[in-house]
């Protein structure tokens, strides 16, 4: 596996602001780290880019201990803070050059390097700008460009898309799409949900600190403990078709929507609703649309941060 993290705990005093988190990832893996702000989410990626130490635990990044081999650590990772700095006399290619040269890159290399990596963060035409003068976007992109300058196996993006426009929310996106493609392993933090939703093949609900479910989104989904929401549409006989479904023992809090259409919450399973249907239909109630509501992933977080019994 790429990413290994085992027991990490962080404490300020009384208050712990990580709390005991295991996680594993293999290669290529693109995973997003969803919560709310103070939840946990950058104190977790500030230990994995070795600038913070844990009270206890650790995590290895390609077998390397970020607690015993910091060095070796940050020559696999790329770290992109949710606040970072830039220097603003410098203009974009010698912002890159400076960072290539910290790196241990030669003038040679970074001369190859520089002008790719403008290319992949769509900055070409900005190459010999100086850097205060770039948008914020550009500026994100700038800085995850200085990223990759060394090529690591791992990026560890906390926010990216933080404070951007939806324009420059989707060239990020595209970004990161690529870069997966390329066979990072990609770990990004955000309180803003349906943007990782598309782009992460795993994503962690972290709360308090503590990571409490972790899997793709479909099976966080079906992990959600509650009923599920079904809108009925029928032609007429709106009062009758409210009657029937009060009947039913796993059917409450019905509700009515307009005069052609009621919602409910169902806790019972598939096949359980496939004879509701039925019986429905027997009835000559004259439906003509039946569905569930289906739950994206603001529902699922705030399910789960509810106290949803999930693993």
């Amino acid at each position: 596996m790429m990413v290994d993290i085992q027991g990490l705990t962080k404490k300020y005093g009384s208050f712990t602001a990580l709390d005991n988190l295991t996680l594993s990832l293999d290669e290529g893996v693109v995973f997003g780290f969803v919560g709310a702000n103070g939840a946990g989410k950058s104190t977790t990626f500030s230990i994995l880019a070795t600038l913070l130490s844990p009270t206890s635990g650790d995590a290895f990044i390609n077998g390397k201990s970020v607690v015993k081999e910091p060095k070796e650590v940050r020559k696999l990772i790329g770290y992109m803070p949710d606040f970072f700095g830039v220097y603003d006399q410098l203009k974009a290619d010698e912002y890159l050059d400076f960072y290539g040269a910290s790196y241990g890159l030669s003038h040679a290399e970074r001369q190859v390097l520089i002008p790719q990596l403008l290319e992949l963060v769509n900055l070409s035409h900005k190459r010999y700008e100086y850097v205060d003068l770039l948008s914020r976007g550009m500026k994100q992109r700038l800085c995850l460009a200085r990223s990759l300058i060394h090529d690591p196996k791992v990026l560890i993006l906390d926010e990216p898309a933080s404070g951007l426009d939806p324009r420059a929310r989707v060239e990020m996106r595209d970004i990161l799409k690529h870069l997966k493609s390329m066979g990072k392993t990609i770990l990004i933090s955000s309180h803003i949900l349906p943007e990782l939703a598309e782009m992460c093949d795993e994503i962690g609900v972290i709360d308090n600190g503590k990571l409490i479910a972790h899997g793709n989104v479909a099976t966080i989904q079906q992990q959600l403990q509650g009923d599920k929401r079904i809108i009925v549409k029928v032609i007429d006989q709106i009062e009758r078709a409210r009657q029937f479904f009060e009947e039913d023992p796993l059917i409450s809090s019905i509700e009515l929507e307009d005069t052609n259409s009621l919602a409910f919450n169902y806790r019972g399973s598939t096949d359980d609703q496939v004879q509701l249907l039925r019986k429905a239909l027997l009835a000559d109630l004259p439906i003509y649309a039946l569905r569930e509501e289906e739950k994206d992933l603001e529902d699922v977080f705030m399910a789960i941060t509810k106290g949803a019994d999930v693993v």
